[in-house]
């Protein structure tokens, strides 16, 4: 029976971390612009985090004539936003707060310097009685509060003075309402908490009032965009606003004003058309609110949408999810995935299987099959100076050793004054070898099976990660040759242990040569007797051979073969050798190999795993 993996929701804060170690492990690989944004959306979830959780920010965003300041004015009970048809009125954003004690850092980061404090008819009476100790004077903050409310003179917002949390600085009105005929929020707790916004018109001519907008449109908790029946279907709202903010729309709400300029039939119409748009705009389940800030048909609705939104006290959270997965989404098109795709982590290829090929490769550019052979040669030569005719070895050592030719015996690898070790990492310092440089063609026979081995390891993975897997394969270029010359340097090549047949050989042609010395002494002898007519001595003989010629004869063949036995010896013992030698020199070039090459693009592969695990826990908020 196949078991489920039943999937986990993380929490904020874990897609937040996610966020943050993805951009992090992207920051190089991708686009600088999608890293940053990423960065700023957890730098800035952590300042609002910090911020008052008790306060919902609701924006009233819309283009020029749709309306949202009729709403602002409407739902706060108040006349505070100037209603304009055919220009902009709204120049800078500003709020209107209901129970806003503790609000003010979340205003002050919000940039809001405008704000009123909707109060009852009680705390008006407080607010005036303190008013003449904490009120600061400014001449703008007279605004006409209209014939729905009281105005009571306040310098701070609710219950605040200087540095309180609740106003930072002078910043507004405070204000009772009477509830607009049922259509205003009331001041009995029924949106403690809330925070309202007006804001400038996003499709103002004022460049300013575009960016204001933009700016808050980025901070917000939950954003209501107000349309109207002529211009819903704009793309300027649509292209650069509604389809780019599809992840939120848990923290959106559409409203379509002036219903009441339609009949209801056309009502209808422009609704179901609007929600077509915002279903392909990929804002599915947004709810849509049909409203008319004149007759005031639909406000409470929206009214009741908005409570239950400021109760929840969630939407800031929302707001950041949201946040984090367009984030995420962000990072996932700099990797080039599709939209709607996902990163596959079984992408790429563990460079395990690719060792063979570049160790061949390498190992011919650092002139391992010169020194394997070297190492043979250096065996023979040194069997023959070891177990040669006694009188010719000295011909014998005349000859260069072929190790030492090449810096790789042990005199060379450790030559006096070197024997010390490196001040970065402890390693013993040793000498450069002297073996011939790397002819082109092993260059580039090296360089090919380099991008082969990191073309095998990116394989399926996006274009951007392949990329960084390409570069990781290269990046220790410049350290190969040195890496591969120490690793041939330092490598026992097992040619300083003298085998004991050597030394028995070497007796063997000792003996020998005393024999031979025997016989000829006693030919000499035996001739000077004859010479000076004395007598003969006796003449042992070995059949019809006199012993002292067959001492010397017998030695002569005998270390003639001596000499051929250890020639043959020295030749199977060099081969033997060199095979010895060629697999310690293959393991030490696949550790340079390994250290040089594979294991960067070993780390980046592990690299974009780890990514791959983030970004779905940032952007899914899920993880299996």
């Amino acid at each position: 029976m196949k078991l489920l993996r039943r999937t986990k929701t993380v929490s904020l804060d874990d897609r937040l971390e996610a966020l943050a170690r993805a951009a992090d492990l992207a920051d190089g690989r991708l686009d600088a612009d999608a890293v940053a944004a990423a960065r700023s959306v957890v730098s800035r979830a952590g300042v609002r985090a910090s911020l008052s959780v008790d306060h919902t920010a609701v924006a009233l965003a819309g283009a020029t004539g749709s309306g949202k300041s009729s709403l602002f004015n409407l739902l706060s009970g108040t006349s505070l936003a100037t209603v304009g048809v055919t220009r902009p009125t709204t120049s800078t954003a500003q709020a209107a707060l209901w129970e806003g004690s503790g609000a003010g850092p979340l205003l002050d980061w919000l940039e809001i310097p405008r704000r009123h404090e909707l109060v009852n008819a009680q705390d008006a009476g407080d607010r005036t009685d303190r008013a003449d100790r904490m009120a600061w004077p400014k001449e703008d903050d007279t605004l006409d509060p209209g014939p729905d409310a009281v105005l009571r003179p306040s310098g701070t917002a609710a219950g605040a003075g200087p540095g309180s949390g609740a106003a930072s600085r002078p910043s507004g009105t405070a204000l009772q309402t009477s509830g607009a005929a049922g259509q205003a929020f009331g001041t009995d707790g029924e949106a403690a908490g809330l925070i309202l916004l007006d804001l400038p018109d996003h499709d103002s001519i004022e460049p300013s009032h575009r960016m204001e907008v933009d700016r808050l449109v980025e901070l917000v908790d939950l954003l209501v965009w107000v349309l109207d029946p002529q211009k819903y279907a704009d793309a300027a709202v649509h292209d650069r606003y509604l389809r780019p903010l599809a992840r939120h729309r848990d923290v959106m709400v559409v409203v379509l004003n002036q219903i009441d300029r339609l009949s209801p039939a056309a009502a209808e119409r422009c609704m179901k058309d609007l929600r077509r748009l915002l279903d392909e705009d990929g804002l599915t389940g947004v709810p849509v609110v049909g409203i008319s800030t004149r007759t005031g048909a639909g406000v409470p609705e929206l009214r009741s949408l908005l409570v239950s939104r400021v109760a929840d006290r969630r939407s800031w959270a929302a707001r950041l999810a949201a946040d984090a997965g367009m984030a995420a989404d962000e990072l996932l098109r700099a990797s080039g995935v599709a939209p709607g795709e996902t990163l596959s982590a079984d992408a790429g290829t563990r460079p395990e299987g690719l060792v063979r090929s570049l160790r061949d490769a390498l190992s011919e550019a650092a002139g391992v099959p010169v020194v394997v052979q070297a190492v043979a040669r250096s065996h023979r030569h040194r069997s023959i100076a070891a177990t040669g005719w006694p009188p010719t070895r000295w011909i014998r050592r005349l000859r260069p050793d072929p190790l030492r030719r090449l810096r790789l015996d042990a005199a060379s690898r450790t030559p006096a004054g070197t024997r010390d070790t490196d001040d970065a990492d402890g390693s013993e310092i040793v000498g450069r070898t002297s073996i011939p440089a790397a002819t082109v063609v092993q260059r580039s026979r090296m360089d090919t099976a380099i991008r082969e081995a990191a073309g095998t390891a990116s394989a399926g993975l996006p274009a951007p990660w392949a990329t960084a897997v390409r570069q990781a394969a290269r990046s220790r270029g410049d350290e190969l040759e040195d890496g591969l010359d120490r690793a041939v340097a330092t490598t026992s090549l097992g040619v300083s242990r003298r085998p004991l047949w050597w030394r028995l050989a070497g007796v063997a042609q000792w003996l020998a040569l005393a024999t031979v010395l025997a016989g000829a002494i006693w030919l000499v002898v035996l001739v000077a007797l004859d010479y000076l007519r004395l007598p003969q001595l006796y003449l042992p003989t070995a059949g019809e051979l006199p012993w002292p010629s067959a001492l010397l004869i017998g030695g002569v063949l005998l270390g003639l073969l001596i000499a051929l036995l250890s020639r043959v010896a020295a030749w199977l013992g060099g081969r033997r050798r060199a095979r010895k030698a060629a697999r310690s020199l293959r393991e030490s070039v696949e550790r340079v190999g390994r250290e040089l090459v594979l294991e960067p693009v070993e780390e980046e592969l592990t690299r974009y795993r780890n990514f791959t695990e983030a970004i779905a826990v940032a952007g899914d908020g899920a993880r299996t």
